[in-house]
């Protein structure tokens, strides 16, 4: 069992030398134009366009903006804080899902019990999964394609109901997870005896 792995270790090192070899030879050039360039200007390339915009000389960066600081990035021609956001409340019982514009208006609402689902079938993954796409689809009835979505609970229709929200045909932009969490708060329920 170790020769196989050592043989197949070394077989795949192989591999990746030789598709990396043409990518290295290709950025030296352009890394050695960078480290002797001892301005803080831009390095122009050769044979790229110039363009004379203003709004063009800004730096692309792959990082997100600080908080309060403008960012270029649009989805479907709309900032991040005017997308809409997909409420998902996942309990041991249920799964909600709510779809509502940036300011808070909702558009579309759905749960497990409007779906159909009765009982304990309401706290099924595959449940949440049908809501979520019953969700997506009324959404895009109204002209949503980019959601930012925000869960709470800890149910089991969590992660089935994202994953309901993109089949349903959604972009998801980011998720955030605001499941609310005591510092000690209340007493707590004795446990249950089984």
């Amino acid at each position: 069992m170790y020769k196989l792995f050592s043989r197949l270790s070394t077989l795949a090192r192989g591999v990746c030398h030789t598709r990396a070899d043409p990518l290295n030879t290709a950025i030296r050039p352009l890394n050695a134009a960078l480290s002797h360039t001892e301005s803080s200007a831009p390095v122009s390339l050769q044979g790229a366009p110039q363009s004379d915009d203003s709004a063009d000389t800004e730096a692309f960066s792959f990082y997100p903006p600080f908080p309060g600081q403008e960012s270029s990035l649009r989805w479907g021609g709309k900032k991040y804080e005017e997308l809409p956001i997909a409420h998902v409340k996942a309990t041991y019982n249920n799964t909600h899902i709510q779809v509502t514009d940036h300011s808070g208006n909702p558009l579309v609402r759905t749960s497990c019990g409007t779906e159909g689902f009765k009982n304990a079938k309401k706290s099924t993954p595959i449940a949440a999964q049908t809501a979520a796409i019953s969700a997506a689809a009324k959404a895009q009835g109204k002209g949503v394609t980019y959601v930012r979505v925000v869960l709470k609970g800890l149910g089991q229709g969590r992660a089935s109901a994202i994953r309901g929200l993109t089949m349903g045909g959604l972009d998801i932009v980011s998720i955030t997870d605001n499941t609310p969490v005591p510092h000690n708060g209340c007493r707590p329920r004795k446990a249950r005896r089984m």
